[in-house]
């Protein structure tokens, strides 16, 4: 993990760490450095985590900082900075706050940047077996995996891939809209699977339909579903036969029953197996019961 982009004294402080346990990296334009780390909100300073108010690391200036991130050019991130963040070498996403400059009700841009929470993913080998054993055990089932921000969803899918790539050899289609799932940069990236292939793309409901004639998968995998679009998209791939396994914030069962899944997994806490219901959302198996001992964060 690279986060060169940082400026000296966080990379000094963050070096004493292990990243194993760091989610966030939260930087406000004149205040002190905020990091996730453990499950729990920490002050920085020279040496690491501390808990005394004084010799805090503070953030003065924050667009040098974006600018570093982005390799001095943020224009190359135009569209994805009108969702709010942009998604940087090695899966790293950057959420940003600011000034929204927005026309005919949609953001065209950010200006005056206040604040970045950095996100840190992680590749975490065997998360998923929970859930691939109790449901793909016997061929596919459209699953949606949902909590808040943070829980490890996107760590769920890599895994989901990599099993239903390598173990069940079915072809594998993953539409990465921020780039988190398969965090390729050049030449580098994640390992998915040797039958995964992946359509990066800013909005899932031009590009799936095009993406199944081309490369007619078995299983397509996404991340971050919500609204009417991701829906329709979704829809068209199960009326091509395809299994979808996705993600979402949404947490609503009410909206959740609306969606075309046969499965849902909530995702409650880091260190917890999730808990697996039917379309009724009547709990499967052994839900919730398991402790997979994995004290780290995963989203």
């Amino acid at each position: 993990m690279t986060l060169s982009f940082l400026p000296n004294d966080v990379q000094r402080a963050l070096a004493n760490l292990n990243f194993n346990f760091l989610s966030e990296i939260r930087l406000r334009r004149g205040q002190p450095v905020i990091i996730e780390y453990k499950g729990e909100y920490k002050y920085i300073n020279a040496f690491g985590i501390t808990d005394k108010s004084s010799s805090l690391i503070t953030i003065n200036e924050i667009e040098p900082i974006i600018l570093s991130a982005t390799n001095g050019c943020i224009y190359n991130f135009t569209e994805q900075m009108k969702s709010g963040f942009i998604t940087v070498g090695n899966g790293v996403r950057i959420g940003i706050a600011g000034e929204y400059v927005t026309q005919k009700g949609e953001v065209t841009a950010i200006k005056d940047i206040t604040s970045l929470n950095i996100r840190i993913p992680h590749n975490i080998v065997g998360c998923a077996e929970f859930v691939f054993n109790s449901l793909f055990f016997d061929g596919l089932h459209s699953t949606l995996l949902y909590s808040k921000p943070g829980l490890g969803k996107t760590t769920m899918l890599r895994d989901l891939a990599i099993n239903l790539s390598n173990t069940q050899k079915y072809n594998i289609l993953i539409f990465d809209e921020r780039n988190e799932i398969s965090a390729i940069c050049g030449q580098c990236g994640y390992d998915l699977g040797d039958r995964t292939d992946v359509v990066r793309c800013y909005e899932k409901k031009s590009a799936i339909a095009s993406a199944i004639r081309a490369m007619k998968p078995h299983v397509i995998i996404t991340d971050e579903l919500y609204g009417a679009d991701d829906m329709q998209s979704v829809r068209y791939a199960a009326d091509c036969g395809i299994t979808v396994i996705a993600s979402s914030h949404i947490c609503n069962r009410d909206i959740l029953r609306t969606m075309p899944f046969e499965f849902f997994v909530q995702l409650t806490k880091i260190g917890s197996a999730p808990v697996i219901y039917d379309k009724d959302f009547n709990t499967v198996g052994r839900s919730g019961a398991d402790n997979l001992n994995r004290h780290v964060s995963v989203g």
